[in-house]
């Protein structure tokens, strides 16, 4: 008698499956708003942007749609449109806010890739090996009681706010609501006859897992990514915003509203603008991902029909 085998995606089912995702609102809402920002990111030097670093006191506090000669420290001079006005270094706005989108999002990038490659392994480990699943869930009861936002900050209050640091600092706390998606995955997947005759099959532990129960966990993480990367763009900012992020002189969203918050009565287009474009970023990944989840997540389109 053979085994029974789990079911297998056929050629043309794959295709359903994305051109569901692709006809979904919100998939094209979010991915097109969040596919120009990076573009944004990539083409900043070509978007009409100087360096976000250049100072000229002389030009200090400029409204947005303003035209003025550029000093810089180093000695050049050209004549430059402000989009967005400047701060009250001189600096110009629509750059820093430019090259800024850059840090954001390999922050956010960076801690989905990282939460997500770890919290799957523990995830995964701790739902297949019943022995160590209680130490592991323990584990990371203790790191999910510990408020994210503290955690972050005394780590890189320790460690100092390097781009790795700060990474580590915001991925660290979503690691476990990531290990304990993937377990409850791997628990119900467990039971399933095809795992339960790969098992009794002799099937290496390597292979069940690969080839029978990571594919069950691909789209609850990737739905999970997208909420784990608008979460970490968001602390990001708001750890440079209270000064214990990324230094001061790297252009991030957060930095220039902290910097702009003084003056914020006079002149508010220096904390408007990066706000705003933090905000539209943060919103269209979590649009991304509420489309994702409602073409990915069989459980949610059986509620939803």
């Amino acid at each position: 008698m053979s085994a029974s085998s789990p079911p297998v995606s056929t050629a043309s089912s794959r295709p359903m499956l994305w051109q569901r995702v692709l006809n979904n609102g919100a998939v094209r809402v979010g991915g097109a708003v969040l596919s120009l920002f990076i573009a944004m990111a990539v083409l900043a030097p070509w978007l009409g942007t100087i360096d976000p670093l250049a100072l000229d006191p002389g030009n200090a506090n400029l409204l947005p749609l303003s035209t003025a000669e550029f000093n810089s420290l180093s000695g050049e001079t050209f004549q430059h449109f402000f989009l967005m006005g400047s701060d009250s270094l001189g600096r110009d706005i629509w750059s820093r806010t430019a090259y800024g989108a850059r840090v954001s999002l390999t922050v956010g990038i960076s801690v989905a890739f990282l939460a997500l490659s770890l919290g799957m392994l523990i995830g995964m480990l701790g739902g297949y090996f019943r022995r160590i699943d209680s130490i592991l869930m323990r584990i990371m009861d203790g790191v999910m009681a510990i408020p994210g936002i503290l955690f972050a900050i005394s780590l890189v209050a320790l460690f100092g706010g390097t781009l790795p640091i700060v990474v580590m600092a915001i991925a660290i706390p979503e690691i476990p609501r990531v290990a304990r998606l993937v377990r409850s995955v791997v628990l119900a997947v467990r039971e399933e006859p095809y795992v339960e005759a790969a098992i009794a099959l002799d099937t290496p532990t390597w292979k069940i897992l690969w080839r029978h129960i990571l594919p069950n966990a691909v789209a609850p993480l990737i739905i999970q990514g997208t909420y784990v990367c608008a979460a970490a763009i968001l602390v990001e900012a708001i750890l440079s915003f209270l000064g214990v992020g990324l230094p001061a002189d790297m252009a991030t969203w957060g930095n220039i509203m902290a910097e702009g918050r003084a003056q914020f009565n006079e002149y508010p287009h220096n904390v408007l603008f990066p706000g705003c474009f933090l905000a539209a970023t943060v919103l269209a990944v979590n649009i991304l991902g509420d489309g994702l989840r409602d073409t990915l997540d069989p459980k949610f389109n059986k509620r939803g029909g």
